[in-house]
């Protein structure tokens, strides 16, 4: 069953280059409503465990450099059917594949720099805000 929660991270590439408010902008017209909302930087460690589901894969060394390299912006995001309509609005992982308007489009500049992560299911959208906001952090 859907909910309508789901989890985002602006990357360090989006923090980096200043993109954080045009990013907000898009997703917050899009008709999301930001229920939680930080800006911290993950460890070595907490990059590992966050990806831990990728550790077998070849980038896995990589995307934890990356994700750790800078801060990044988390939140959880509040939408009817928001897992979905947020992939929608983020566009593919290769900017180069992604529809014009969407986030990655716009500001990602490779598949290893794209800007925004979005969880891929209801599941891990629970996983992985749980993961960086405690239920005092989330409204």
């Amino acid at each position: 069953m859907a909910t309508n929660r789901t989890f985002t991270m602006l990357k360090p590439d989006s923090v980096e280059k200043g993109y954080i408010g045009a990013i907000l902008e898009k997703i917050t017209a899009a008709g999301f409503k930001i229920a939680a909302m930080k800006m911290t930087q993950m460890t070595v460690a907490d990059a590992k465990a966050f990806y831990a589901v990728h550790s077998e894969r070849p980038f896995f060394g990589e995307l934890v450099e990356f994700m750790s390299s800078g801060p990044i912006v988390a939140a959880i995001l509040e939408k009817n059917n928001a897992v979905e309509d947020f992939r929608v609005l983020i566009g593919a992982t290769n900017p180069a594949d992604a529809a014009e308007g969407t986030i990655r489009k716009l500001y990602a500049s490779s598949m290893g720099e794209n800007a925004v992560h979005g969880s891929d299911s209801d599941e891990n959208a629970a996983i992985e805000g749980a993961f960086h906001f405690s239920g005092r952090e989330v409204f």
